[in-house]
């Protein structure tokens, strides 16, 4: 497998007396799409954000491509992120934010990707106000500005919440394109049916710590079914991979 493109060394989150991650040690490669799942309060978003350089971890490192994050945001340019829930300047057009995030990636010597712009109807919408916005078309907002940029680094937290089922497929192909050019995807979704042909491997947090990495065919194995939805609830239930 090709070296790390993301590490977590030991990382762990104290919140007052709350650990929201304790002792997280992993490693994410390119060329691969890792799917995050857990309870509610497990630590996806809390790791998620340390990764971003929106949270400043209480103990450990986090590397991006070699180098451990720290009070220089340069790394965040190789990432594109899609939260879940979006907020945008309401006066703003959509044609507006697209150009303005441009400008602050810096993207006038890389042609941006505008694909998705299109793919999602996107094109004709241009001029209309953010604040008008239906909460789907934001998600598909949210997409474009997260892929646009051709990160090597993607994260989605429930990318296809809100979405129209062709708008889904639609995302879901760009991240398996960034995915095939050797970026590395993180996603975040209780809609396993949608993303399983996506993963390569699992990554389960609870109560902060990371219970299992596994590559996907080997947690169906396990299971003994042939779908990730069905193998991953009986998996959990036994606690057969906790114990692995």
């Amino acid at each position: 497998m090709p070296d790390a493109r993301i590490t977590f060394e030991g990382v762990g989150k104290r919140y007052g007396k709350l650990w929201a991650l304790r002792n997280v040690e992993c490693a994410f490669h390119p060329g691969e799409v890792v799917m995050l799942i857990g309870p509610n309060a497990s630590g996806k978003t809390t790791l998620i954000k340390c990764l971003l350089g929106l949270v400043r971890p209480t103990e450990g490192r986090i590397t991006v491509n070699g180098e451990a994050i720290g009070s220089d945001p340069a790394y965040r340019t190789a990432i594109g992120y899609m939260p879940q829930i979006s907020q945008y300047p309401a006066t703003l057009t959509i044609g507006q934010l697209l150009e303005m995030m441009a400008d602050v990636r810096g993207m006038s010597n890389n042609e941006p990707d505008d694909r998705l712009v299109e793919g999602l109807g996107l094109s004709a919408q241009l001029n209309k106000r953010l604040s008008s916005l239906s909460g789907g078309t934001k998600q598909k907002v949210s997409a474009v500005l997260a892929l646009r940029s051709r990160p090597s680094i993607l994260v989605m937290d429930e990318p296809t919440a809100g979405l129209d089922p062709l708008s889904s497929k639609r995302v879901l192909e760009r991240a398996a394109a960034v995915r095939d050019a050797g970026g590395t995807v993180l996603i975040t979704s209780h809609l396993m049916e949608e993303v399983e042909a996506l993963a390569d491997r699992v990554a389960y947090l609870e109560e902060g710590s990371l219970r299992f990495l596994l590559p996907v065919q080997e947690i169906l194995v396990r299971a003994g079914t042939k779908r990730l939805s069905e193998a991953l609830p009986r998996m959990l239930e036994s606690r057969a991979l906790c114990n692995a």
